[in-house]
This record gives C-alpha cells, structure tokens and sequence, in this order.
C-alpha cells in the first residue's frame, strides 16, 4: 500500500515562491511516478507537474511551464514543487499522487492515478 503524505502549504504575496515536498512510502515506491495535481472549488483537478522514478522525465501543465519545478529525491522518496513568480490563480489544494504504470501521454491526468496525499492549501493573494 502506498502512503503519501504532503508537506504544509502556505500563503504568500503574488510574484512570491513556495516549495512543497511529499513524501511517499510503500512496497517498490522508488519506481512509481510522482505528481502534482491541483484543485480549486467546482474545477476539475488539474495536472501541475509529473516525474518519473528515475527523477529525470518532466512534464508540465501549460499553465505552470517555466514558473514550476518538479524534482525528485530518489534515495528519499521524495518529490518537490517548486513554485516560483505565483499568480492569484495558482491558489488551490495541491495534491500528490503516484502510480507505477501511467499510460503514454496518460501522466497529468487525475484519472492515471489511484494513490493520493491529503491535500494541502496553498494561497495566493494579489
């Protein structure tokens, strides 16, 4: 069984960063993809950022392309986001997920994914 668990959000001024870190534990955990996802009150959750176990393979969602960064600490089975220039739109709950097989062009859909952090909030205010 695979166990996620997402560090603290925060609050920070437009233009501000952040970094959010998971932390991820189960059976062969170091060959699962790690992503971020987001939501926000009656939206789809929308895939932020995906890397794949060997801590080298991106992807990111159009709207996040170079303001985010996604890495991965494999000896510490641990994904980061590091978000940087935030918009007021980049506030939402961020999630964690992570999957072993993800369909070719399958890795920033919500639905790629069975195993899931809790969830944290990040704000954005303008």
């Amino acid at each position: 069984q695979v166990h996620l668990v997402e560090s603290p959000g925060g609050s920070v001024q437009a233009g501000g960063s952040l970094r959010l870190s998971c932390v991820g534990s189960g059976r062969d955990f170091d060959r699962f993809w790690m992503t971020w996802f987001r939501q926000v009150p009656g939206k789809e959750r929308e895939g932020v950022a995906a890397i794949a176990s060997g801590g080298v393979t991106t992807f990111y969602g159009d709207s996040v392309k170079d303001r985010f960064t996604i890495s991965r600490d494999v000896l510490k089975n641990t994904a980061y986001l590091q978000m940087d220039n935030l918009k007021p739109d980049d506030s939402a709950i961020y999630y964690c997920a992570a999957e072993r097989y993800i369909g070719r062009g399958q890795w920033l859909r919500a639905d790629s994914y069975s195993n899931w952090g809790q969830g944290t909030q990040v704000t954005v205010s303008s």
